[in-house]
């Protein structure tokens, strides 16, 4: 059974840094694109950031300059570096991934259970 676990959230100030980390593991054969979202409450879950399994990475403009995405693709593991924390970047962070499960090259999407990011003014 693959899961997606995400650590690292919080509750910060304005201005500081957070640091999330999300491993992908159980029986995985090949992990594809890796990336991060975010819901706010009210709000639909938006895509902050990916990075495939080259090192391409992309950028939400709303977070761009601030945050950035990386993985260590030999812990099937990805981050995601935010700093300058704003008010606004209050919601439950999210990690997906395209993972091949099976080893037959089917590529399957799974979601983390979603970790707090609370940033105060």
């Amino acid at each position: 059974q693959v899961q997606l676990v995400e650590s690292g959230g919080g509750l910060v100030q304005a201005g500081g840094s957070l640091r999330l980390s999300c491993r992908a593991s159980g029986r995985i054969f090949r992990v594809d694109l890796m990336a991060w979202y975010r819901q706010a409450p009210g709000k639909q879950r938006e895509r902050v950031a990916f990075i495939t399994s080259g090192g391409t990475t992309n950028v939400a403009d709303s977070v761009k300059g601030r945050f950035t995405i990386s993985r260590d693709s030999s812990k099937n593991t990805v981050y995601l570096q935010m700093g300058s924390l704003k008010p606004e970047d209050t919601a439950v962070y999210y990690c997906n991934a395209d993972l091949d499960d099976y080893g037959v090259g089917n590529l399957r999407n799974y979601w983390g259970q979603g970790t707090q990011v609370t940033v105060s003014s």
